[in-house]
């Protein structure tokens, strides 16, 4: 549930929002949007109770969320888990909003064939395929629309994903977000933080390496700029 602590801190910043940014569907009800904070109460999913919140950081809201609860193939009778996106927009919100729409459909399904029957349930593999499909998909789209909207490429996302399904929690990112799980530690009655993903920002010397790797003629693939080193000079 959201706080009157929370309320109280953001609310300064509260401007009109657009409705209908966030997703949160499988029979999860809608969220709220009060100015720029979008927030949904407590309720139940398959794998127990979630609540959820987004405070928009810019007047042009690029970034979405979604969260999915119920089956998570195509087979009614297939598995049934609890999916949440998290896809932090750059450059625009058509990347993040492109997620929103197609990453969890290629998790179901992917050209008519199911992912799940290859491995008789969720696996880190399927959701491996899901975003390189979502992917490729997303650059089909730039190769038709660069010449009337060369923008779009350089629009991009980072994508954030759990998973709940029999008993275990998929993580999956590509991007500088993070997943953090609280653990309630009762002989100290106090919710440690546990990092459960690591983040690809340049800043990370490993991260540099392994761009430089796959770029071996773009010597201007990392660049440091006014101390921070950024992709391209651009983003981090």
């Amino acid at each position: 549930m959201v706080s009157t602590t929370l309320r109280r801190i953001v609310s300064p910043c509260w401007k009109p929002s657009v409705e209908g940014e966030n997703s949160s569907r499988g029979g999860v009800g809608n969220g709220r949007v009060d100015g720029l904070l979008w927030y949904q109460d407590s309720g139940e999913h398959v794998a127990g109770e979630f609540s959820m919140a987004v405070i928009q950081a810019n007047n042009l809201l690029e970034d979405h969320s979604q969260l999915e609860s119920g089956p998570i193939s195509s087979f009614k009778s297939g598995p049934h888990g609890t999916f949440v996106g998290i896809y932090d927009g750059h450059g625009g919100p058509e990347t993040a909003r492109f997620i929103n729409k197609h990453l969890f459909s290629h998790i179901k399904t992917f050209n008519g064939a199911e992912f799940t029957t290859e491995n008789h349930g969720m696996s880190a593999d399927v959701i491996n395929k899901a975003f390189l499909a979502t992917e490729e998909d997303f650059l089909n789209l730039v190769r038709e629309q660069f010449e009337t909207k060369p923008q779009i490429a350089s629009v991009g996302s980072c994508c954030l994903v759990g998973i709940i399904c029999s008993g275990l929690l998929y993580i999956a990112n590509a991007g500088d977000s993070r997943v953090v799980l609280g653990r309630l530690e009762k002989a100290f009655k106090e919710v440690k933080a546990v990092q459960l993903s690591s983040e690809h920002n340049a800043s990370f010397e490993s991260v540099r390496e392994e761009l430089r790797s796959f770029h071996p003629d773009d010597p201007q693939i990392v660049v440091l700029r006014h101390n921070v080193w950024r992709v391209k000079g651009i983003i981090q």
